[in-house]
């Protein structure tokens, strides 16, 4: 199969937790909107910083479908605060399919090459609630089990452990049986370092989701950590690979930096949205 592909053996490492921050000055797109009008239409669509480097007779359109409006923004990050009747926390791991939580409500996962920031991307979207222990370390393959995170009643997340570079040995029992047989996956996030673009194990892994046959959508994370030039440059390179090489890829890549908080407010309404929890009034389908 196609994820034997992606495996590297190495010996698994044991999880320490993270230690719990405050709330970020920058977790709520609310607090986000007192910032200068130019920065904070860069934080909500990161792609608005790029377009003006990119040539005339570049087509924008697959760059543009997802464009929520503010009030969308602001329902969907509502369900990411937990409160009393919308509880929000890590619920449980799982390295075999029998020991996964059985969820009836709509579940996200996300998948990506060892350390392309899947942790901390999930930490900062749930930065409006930071009780929540969102494991995050600077040592590639550091995830090691399917991670299950319960958003209230609404959805729920999965953390899934990273392919190539010190993959866990049994990557292959945990991560294709769930991607074949998770009846209630709605959306897989596929993340690509935006600052070094799309590498042989992200191609592997995007022939496994075109073989899956379920939607889902590539993350362009760390957009912070490379010039535009170089941003454009790979994220070209990308959307030719979405262009020629997939049919169950949402067109439009979605730019994210979990440090600058770039793109978090848009990814968590697509999260609201595909998960049926929010509908917005002036976007494409997804």
């Amino acid at each position: 199969m196609i994820c034997l592909r992606l495996r590297l053996l190495s010996p698994g490492t044991p999880w320490r937790a993270a230690p719990r921050h405050g709330l970020h000055k920058l977790a709520s797109v609310q607090s986000a909107s007192t910032m200068a009008k130019s920065k904070f239409q860069g934080l909500l669509y990161p792609f608005s910083v790029l377009d003006p480097y990119l040539d005339r007779s570049v087509d924008r359109t697959h760059f543009q479908l997802f464009q929520p409006c503010f009030e969308d923004i602001v329902k969907a990050e509502q369900l990411f605060q937990s409160s009393p009747s919308n509880h929000i926390d890590y619920l449980s791991s799982a390295v075999r399919m029998d020991h996964v939580p059985a969820l009836k409500q709509p579940e996200v996962c996300f998948i990506g090459r060892s350390n392309v920031g899947k942790s901390s991307l999930i930490r900062a979207l749930f930065s409006l609630s930071p009780e929540v222990e969102v494991r995050v370390s600077k040592t590639p393959g550091h995830t090691k089990k399917m991670n299950f995170f319960k958003v209230g009643k609404a959805f729920s997340i999965v953390d899934m452990p990273g392919y190539g570079h010190r993959a866990p040995t049994d990557f292959v029992d945990m991560v294709e049986p769930y991607l074949e047989t998770r009846s209630n996956l709605v959306r897989t996030f596929l993340l690509v370092d935006g600052s070094i673009g799309v590498q042989k194990a992200d191609l592997i892994a995007l022939e496994m989701c075109e073989e899956m046959r379920r939607p889902y959508v590539m993350v362009v994370t760390k957009i912070d950590k490379c010039g535009h030039g170089a941003l454009l440059t790979n994220l070209l390179s990308l959307q030719e690979v979405v262009r020629g090489h997939t049919s169950s890829c949402f067109p439009q890549p979605l730019l994210v930096s979990s440090h600058r908080f770039s793109g978090i407010y848009l990814l968590r309404c697509f999260i609201a949205h595909v998960t049926g929890k929010v509908q917005l009034s002036n976007t494409s389908e997804c």
